[in-house]
């Protein structure tokens, strides 16, 4: 049979980039400035104060619409009518942190805003006349206390102080009522301008690194676009690009004048100079790949038509380029985009913006029948030195062009001939194998190709088939050996299907082997992502050595498309000025032996430290289900960390309530309900709870710490650890399900700072949305109460009332990170989220509307950074890697917009990766030099470990609490579902959670289960 081939490969990610490890540390305590700020009478303030029934924007509580919000203390959710905290203190936390010394914000007090319209829609806040820049002035070292100066040389920066860095914040207060105006904000993208780059900074120490950036002269070239038709039409881009390939070698010199287009693989084609036709048909012949009956291939004739629809304008990206056009030409930019892939699509495997090829490094086995494929990342961009290429090299996994038999062999990690397969081997099997492309090895030089759509459900022994129109029978097994002279030997096996239910067509395992160059875009495991990265994790010298040596290969001066339209390529790495912002001076407690340390080189430890604010764990237990530790070892292990926490500054209690108790990883959800039932039964005669649960965890653990976090988060209410102006800063994430699970939720999770200044506890909410929205959908909303009328709510209304009550006051200034979005979501995103920011606000008091700075955290880019000279042991880590604080808003960056690279953290293995940091929205006016500083010194206060980390701990933690709560969703095994474990929907305990839809879509989304109100308290996803 005749079918349409698919050459396109899913796309997805690449992996390419080293983890962070972390511990522990504890909190921070505010300095004497902060606390004679004045606190609000509990009550007022229309909707902040304690309402019976809750927290509304009209005077009292009201029933929400059920939805479920992890992390908000119960009286601040709406209808839950839960208790409220004694003497109006904030909530208790687990959590702490250090105090950082520099990086401004928000003041603790200051005037109020005068009003504004009580129901706005998208409206600019008010703008403070203030540039947030302090310059401290050195003083020596033991000065009075509170001043602290800089230990290094004298060309960086003074070190902030606490003391300084109050004054810092205090300067971003709000200024006077009259500086302050309004203006509406622009409804659409069309009218909106993303803020202007506000100057260079200035701070830090400044040096020179190399970028993976290539230079590209823009051409001068008259650019047309055309239109293509291609009949009849097929969705393979493969077999599109060998039609246009044929009509190019056929009629280039004839009917193109000479012309060397460039093609999509789609709709469009482009030339340098016109053709000399307006619109034009072409007839062309293909021959199939295959063999047909008797030797000869089938020939495939199409109709191809070209029509001009356009000139693209290159003119205009000029003008971008230069400052003095705001919009970029997207048309232009992927004209050179498509010009610049025409060479390597041909000679590679293309995925995404990435090239694959088994030529262009040695395969590396994955195991259970996958490889690793190196390849390199490509992608032009417009930059301040102006257009630039980007190549970064890349790994990721393809399927390998074994024996279906023996890729199930790899599979199942056993002989399969051994004995019969189970459901759940099926099952693997089926989901393994769905969709890939195999090519039949028993009709010689015939080897027609077919996408395999599922397994038969009987054994190959079963399946018969009718032969003529009178429906007589014949089994596959005849059939074979009739026509073919083969002997089938897995009888006893399934059958690929390779048709449709109406017209199916049985395929033997046996005689059917897997096309190379597939990409397998599904989840890999845990065994296969670690040696993913090995594969991957190169040092930065290696790395700079391999993306040169691939620009060299590419060549791009000899690359007649590049010719062709004029695009000339630099072969050297991009040189950037480039500065190292100083680690901030971190406070500890008064009673350690040392009171405050300067991390060096990204990193410190907690010897002769405190934690201020050290967390209370009056009562824990420990339960082992690691075979290989003895008991003995367990309760040692337990002693020595009660005794290293109440060294660090916590209050813990030396033994446990209960003897260490070993289990079954199997039995987890029995062993902990037993166990928590004798906690219970010891603690609730005395009103207490269970602070605490250790769990010692076997190595491989598989699903277990999901269970584990599931059954005691949202059955058990435990937090368990397992081994192994005032502004309000939020941290926003959405974590989408895996490749091949085509119908869990996604999940959305925004933190909040509930602390100033310390920056160190943050209040978190979770909710299941329409599978892959990467809007956040539940960050405002309204509805109707059947009682109470109208009524308002939504993830940022609870957040801010949490921090009210957290401290006292109402935020003054908002800084909200959001993480995952792609340049192409940045106006839709900004649009939606700011919207419902200012709604969220305006429901709290009708004029209450704090500035707002909206910046984008980006790690998916492939933007690497480079010493200058590799070297130098004053420019490098311990890795190799570019030291941390390097921070770089020139040359590569955006060429008029706010946006700069920091790598915050010092890296471990591997090539580090910097953040990119890309603001869309700044009311509170930030300089450049306030706004990288606070970013650099917020991620040295990240709760789990004495190191500062790769992005904003706020962004970080949304990423947490999103991964967390799709441990809450019990894992579906079922032959239909393409779900791997913790991915499938809710489990809908509990009264509140309502169905999510996103516009447009039809399926609700099933809530998740609810958080015990005891664990909504605390961090609970670190």
């Amino acid at each position: 049979m005749v079918r349409k081939r698919r050459t396109e490969l899913p796309g997805g990610g690449e992996s390419s980039e080293s983890q962070e490890t972390g511990g522990g540390r504890g909190g921070a305590q505010r300095p004497p400035a902060q606390q004679q700020q004045q606190q609000s009478p509990p009550g007022g303030g229309r909707g902040w104060g304690p309402q019976r029934g809750g927290y509304g924007g009209r005077g009292g509580g009201g029933r929400m619409p059920p939805q479920t919000y992890y992390g908000g203390p119960p009286e601040y959710q709406q209808g839950r009518g839960g208790q409220q905290y004694q003497r109006g203190g904030p909530p208790p936390q687990r959590r702490g942190g250090v105090a950082v010394g520099r990086g401004p914000g928000a003041p603790a007090g200051g005037p109020s805003r005068p009003a504004g319209p009580p129901a706005p829609e998208l409206h600019q806040a008010m703008q403070a006349p203030y540039q947030a820049t302090v310059t401290p002035q050195p003083v020596p070292y033991g000065s009075p206390a509170g001043t602290y100066v800089e230990a290094g040389s004298s060309s960086q920066s003074p070190e902030p102080t606490p003391s300084e860095v109050t004054e810092q914040i205090q300067q971003l207060g709000i200024q006077s009522e009259a500086a302050s105006s309004q203006a509406m904000q622009p409804a659409s993208s069309k009218s909106m301008r993303f803020p202007l780059r506000p100057g260079k900074g200035s701070s830090g120490t400044k040096c020179v690194v190399k970028a993976n950036h290539f230079f590209a002269e823009l051409p001068d070239k008259d650019l047309h676009q055309y239109d293509v038709s291609i009949t009849p039409e097929v969705t393979s881009r493969g077999v599109n690009r060998a039609v246009m390939e044929q009509l190019v070698k056929l009629y280039r010199e004839s009917h193109l004048g000479r012309r060397l287009p460039a093609y999509d693989g789609r709709k469009s084609l482009y030339t340098a100079g016109p053709l000399p036709f307006v619109s034009k048909e072409f007839r062309i012949i293909l021959l199939d790949e295959e063999d047909g009956p008797g030797g000869a291939r089938r020939e495939r004739e199409f109709k191809v038509v070209i029509k001009l629809a356009a000139r693209a304008d290159l003119h205009h990206l000029g003008m971008f380029l230069q400052g003095r056009q705001a919009d970029a030409p997207q048309e232009a930019l992927q004209v050179l985009d498509i010009v610049l892939r025409e060479l390597p699509t041909s000679r590679y495997c293309p995925v995404g913006r990435s090239f694959y090829s088994p030529d262009l490094g040695r395969r590396q086995p994955l195991g259970e029948g996958l490889e690793s494929w190196r390849g390199f990342y490509q992608s032009i961009r417009p930059t301040q030195m102006g257009l630039s290429l980007n190549i970064d090299m890349s790994s990721t996994a393809f399927i390998e062009p074994l024996p279906v038999i023996d890729f199930v062999t790899q599979l199942l990690n056993r002989d399969v001939s051994a004995r019969p397969l189970s459901d759940a081997d099926r099952v693997k099997i089926k989901k393994a194998l769905r969709g890939v492309k195999v090519e039949v090895t028993h009709r010689g030089n015939m080897r027609r190709k077919y996408r395999i759509s599922g397994l038969t459900s009987q054994a190959t022994r079963e399946l018969t088939f009718p032969v003529d129109e009178r429906g007589t029978m014949k089994s596959v097994v005849e059939y074979f050996q009739e026509t073919y002279g083969f002997v089938i030997q897995h009888t006893q096996w399934p059958c690929l299907q390779v048709g449709n239910q109406q017209r199916p067509n049985y395929l033997p395992m046996e005689v059917c082997k897997i096309v190379e160059g597939q990409r397998y875009s599904k989840r890999l495991n845990e065994r296969q992502i670690t040696a993913l990265l090995k594969v991957t994790c190169q040092r930065p010298h290696e790395r700079e050595y391999d993306i040169l040596q691939t620009v060299h290969h590419n060549a791009y001066a000899e690359d007649p498309y590049a010719k062709e339209f004029g695009i000339k390529i630099s072969e050297k790495l991009a040189q950037v000025e480039a500065r190292i912002l100083p680690a901030p001076w971190l406070r500890y407690h008064d009673s350690g032996r040392e009171k405050d340390c300067l991390p060096q080189v990204g990193q410190w430890n907690m010897m002769n430290k405190r934690m201020v604010n050290g967390g209370t764990v009056n009562n824990w237990i420990c339960i082992n289900f690691a075979r290989n530790v003895q008991d003995s070892l367990a309760r040692s292990f337990c002693h020595e960390l009660a005794q290293m926490c109440i060294t660090s500054g916590m209050a813990v209690n030396p033994e446990p309530l209960l003897p260490v108790v070993g289990g079954r990883p199997d039995q987890v959800e029995r062993i902990l309900k037993a166990r928590f039932h004798d906690v219970m039964t010891k603690l609730q005669p005395h009103g207490k709870d269970l602070d605490l649960l250790i769990v010692i965890l076997p190595d491989n653990n598989g699903s277990l710490y999901g269970d584990l976090k599931r059954i005691c988060e949202t059955d058990l209410g435990i937090v368990s650890q397992c081994l192994i102006g005032l502004p309000i800063i939020f941290g926003a994430d959405v974590t989408h399900p895996h490749p091949g699970e085509d119908s869990s939720p996604s999940i959305a999770a925004v933190v909040a700072s509930q602390d100033w200044p310390e920056v160190t506890k943050y209040a978190g909410l979770v909710c299941a949305q329409a599978h892959r929205q990467e809007l956040i959908q539940d960050l405002y909303k309204t509805w109707q109460d059947p009682v109470r009328g109208p009524m308002t709510g939504g993830m940022i209304k609870e957040l801010l009332i949490s921090f009210r009550r957290a401290t006292g006051q109402k935020p003054q200034r908002i800084i909200f990170y959001r993480d995952g979005v792609s340049e192409g979501q940045f106006y839709q995103v900004l649009l939606y989220e700011l919207d419902a920011i200012r709604k969220a606000c305006a429901s709290l008091e009708p004029n209450y509307q704090p500035p707002v700075t909206f910046v984008v955290v980006q790690k998916r880019h492939h933007t690497r950074l480079f010493a200058n000279n590799h070297n130098d042991r004053h420019a490098v880590d311990r890795s190799g890697n570019i030291l941390p604080g390097t921070v770089v808003d020139s040359k590569i960056c955006h060429p008029t917009e706010f946006d700069f690279y920091l790598c915050s953290h010092a890296g471990i293995q591997g090539t580090s990766r910097p953040a990119h940091y890309h603001v869309l929205w700044d009311e509170n006016k930030f300089n450049a030099d306030a706004l990288q500083s606070l970013t650099n010194n917020l991620c040295y206060t990240y709760a789990r470990c004495t190191r500062s980390v790769s992005i904003v701990p706020p962004a970080y933690y949304a990423h947490l609490a999103a991964f967390r709560a799709r441990f809450y969703m019990e894992p579906e095994t079922s032959d239909s579902g393409s779900m791997a474990s913790g991915a499938a929907a809710g489990r809908g305990a509990g009264p509140g959670p309502r169905n999510t839809r996103v516009p447009g879509a039809n399926a609700a989304v099933r809530p998740l289960p609810q958080l015990r109100e005891n664990v909504k308290r605390v961090m609970f996803y670190c």
